[in-house]
């Protein structure tokens, strides 16, 4: 994985003891867990939407943001007329569970002016999905991982090649690989 792995230079380390007084020992303290997650916006200046929702990323709790990749234009997926989105993918480490970090998403997605959507793959203000949590492959009914759509969107991939090219998708294969196999992607990078 490039940036992000379960054991990452500059990643919060455990004391001896828990120095709040609940004397919990190195063993208790939860591993950090890479995870990957896709922004989009179309709504209400989307580069600055997708800017917010990065620096909300960096509170999320029991979380670090540690990767942010460029801004890309890009047009809209599925079949409702609506305006370009801006998308751009970031790298977490987290102690969250999936379920818990697809929580956090949730909430902060509603905290930044999420509304839900009148139509599927409709306009948006703000979409955080979660791609990867580690090697977690879940089908549920209201999680799946890897994000069922990873490997055809280019959207994604492009934004999260940038920072993640060697990553390996569980079931699915490294990063650059399905980037590769996609047609051509129509992106435009909007940071320098």
């Amino acid at each position: 994985m490039a940036g992000v792995g379960d054991r990452v230079a500059g990643a919060p380390r455990a004391a001896a003891t828990d120095r709040r007084g609940g004397g919990r020992s190195v063993a208790d303290i939860d591993a950090w867990i890479p995870a990957y997650v896709a922004l989009g916006s179309n709504l209400d200046d989307p580069a600055r939407q997708v800017s917010r929702a990065f620096e909300a990323l960096g509170g999320l709790p029991r979380s670090r943001l540690v990767l942010r990749s460029p801004r890309y234009r890009s047009r809209p997926f599925g079949p409702v007329e609506q305006p370009d989105f801006v998308n751009a993918a970031a790298g977490l480490l987290t102690q969250l569970d999936p379920p818990a970090f697809l929580g956090a998403l949730k909430a902060l997605e509603s905290e930044l002016g999420r509304a839900t959507p009148v139509v599927r793959w409709g306009p948006r203000r703000i979409d955080l999905d979660l791609l990867v949590h580690g090697s977690a492959q879940l089908d549920g009914p209201t999680l799946t991982l890897p994000h069922a759509g990873i490997a055809e969107r280019a959207f994604v991939l492009v934004p999260l090649a940038d920072i993640a090219p060697d990553l390996v998708v569980p079931g699915r294969g490294r990063v650059r690989a399905l980037l590769r196999a996609l047609d051509t992607p129509t992106l435009e990078r909007i940071d320098p």
